[in-house]
């Protein structure tokens, strides 16, 4: 037993357990030529007492994946079905990841430990089961800005070179491979319920209402399981939409497979962050009519959700459902405002109309989301002209209601000339950078530099 591994925050869990054998076939992982250790974020190692693994033990049980003493003896592909791109698809499932181990955090919430890239399993269809390297670089900067800008997110725990040259028609090819280790409050999907509905099969529906209560939510069941778990995933996925609009950000691909029960945002393939408020900006080019771009992802999320009610009917009667649902837009909007307000430091309010006129204002003269809300947050512009064009009076009206939370202001991140952001043009220095000369430090760069703007933002406000 690694010696790490006994401290007083390590608790493995096995909680998934409760769902076998329906949830998921175990599997076993691809062996690799090499395992390079490229990346380990020890503070998300951190919260389930990880980070005193030795680089050996870690790419032993990352990049080898030999089991975590207590968790899960073997890996487990989980099965689901889901819309894709409103699609209905039922021959879908891990297919180059599995569930390798759970975990429970310090405040006693359940973790998974999913990865991505660990080989083909039964659901691989025609896949390799692989990982990019880039792709995996591309998931560590998506979800280390994400957290920072509040967004409630997987973490990248670890990113493995495995020395296999992979054939991929969007990258030039032979291109690195690796192998990635996500932190998550779970992955059950709303593909998950899906699949149990699609079976028809109502017992296993009603085993992953109860698992998501009382092992995600931490709830006991009341009366009505379903429609208490639904109410649930409504409020959080309102407010992973709000979190996506207020972050700049573009999931990319939000089918149903890709939305987790407890609204937490993963499984990053052609994510952006869009520099402007740009409604009609898209991350994935294969989506030909914009189905997930930038301004439509309430939209999508809304839609995803209520093919979750539409697997819960199943068990139970509509009426509640649909009226947790006509919640949705209200529940958005209110959240939208909410986090406008936390990424400007200001205290909460009524800012429906400041929020609009932020919005028209930043299309009205082009201004970046990222320079918006760092000139209003560093305080030096509200008492100068530069953002005195006329698109910007109803704002500064607007704005002139909302004061500044204690501290708000007090990091000397708020004093930098630009703001930290996430754009294409830097993603790609930093893979180029390390794809011609194996330079790694722009990346770490990077991390370090988005970890200091989060310091500066601080907590998000909590999902409901």
């Amino acid at each position: 037993m690694s010696q790490p591994l006994q401290a007083a925050n390590y608790r493995p869990a096995t909680e998934i357990d409760a769902l076998m054998p329906d949830i998921a076939t175990p599997v076993a992982a691809a062996s690799f030529p090499q395992t390079i250790l490229r990346y380990r974020n020890d503070r998300a190692a951190a919260s389930v007492g990880l980070e005193g693994l030795d680089d050996r033990d870690w790419v032993s049980h990352f990049g080898r994946f030999s089991p975590l003493e207590g968790s899960l003896p073997q890996p487990l592909a989980l099965r689901y079905h889901g819309h894709q791109f409103r699609h209905y698809n039922p021959d879908i499932g891990d297919g180059r990841g599995f569930l390798f181990a759970q975990l429970l955090e310090k405040g006693g919430r359940l973790l998974d430990l999913g990865t991505k890239g660990s080989g083909q399993t039964p659901y691989s269809r025609f896949g390799d089961g692989r990982l990019t390297l880039k792709g995996g670089v591309r998931e560590i900067l998506a979800t280390e800005m994400l957290e920072a800008l509040g967004v409630n997110t997987s973490r990248t725990l670890s990113l493995i070179e495995t020395g296999e040259a992979l054939e991929r028609n969007d990258e030039p090819s032979p291109t690195r491979g690796s192998v990635l280790v996500r932190l998550s409050h779970s992955h059950i999907r709303i593909g998950t319920f899906q699949r149990a509905a699609y079976h028809g099969d109502g017992p296993f529906l009603e085993r992953l209402v109860e698992y998501s209560l009382t092992r995600l939510y931490g709830q006991r069941p009341g009366s009505n399981p379903a429609a208490q778990l639904f109410n649930h995933v409504v409020e959080r996925a309102a407010d992973l939409a709000a979190s996506y609009m207020v972050a700049g950000f573009v999931h990319g691909v939000l089918n149903s497979d890709n939305i987790n029960v407890t609204g937490e945002s993963f499984d990053y393939g052609p994510w952006r962050f869009t520099p402007l408020w740009e409604p009609g900006f898209t991350a994935a080019y294969f989506d030909h009519a914009g189905l997930y771009a930038f301004g439509r992802q309430a939209e999508a999320i809304h839609w995803d959700v209520a093919q979750l009610a539409v697997s819960l009917r199943t068990i139970m009667e509509a009426d509640p459902l649909i009226e947790s649902l006509e919640h949705f837009p209200s529940l958005y909007s209110q959240a939208l405002q909410r986090r406008f307000c936390w990424r400007l430091g200001v205290g909460d309010g009524d800012a429906g109309v400041m929020t609009e006129a932020a919005v028209r204002g930043m299309i009205a003269t082009g201004t970046p989301i990222d320079r918006f809300f760092h000139d209003w947050r560093g305080g030096s512009l509200l008492d100068s002209n530069a953002y005195g064009d006329s698109a910007w009076t109803a704002f500064r009206n607007a704005m002139a209601a909302f004061i500044p939370c204690a501290g708000a202001r007090d990091h000397p991140y708020w004093s930098d000339e630009a703001p930290c952001s996430m754009h294409i043009d830097e993603v790609e220095a930093i893979w180029s950078a390390i794809d011609e000369r194996d330079d790694w430090s722009p990346l770490h760069d990077k991390v370090t530099a988005i970890r200091r703007m989060g310091d500066a933002l601080g907590t998000a406000p909590p999902p409901p």
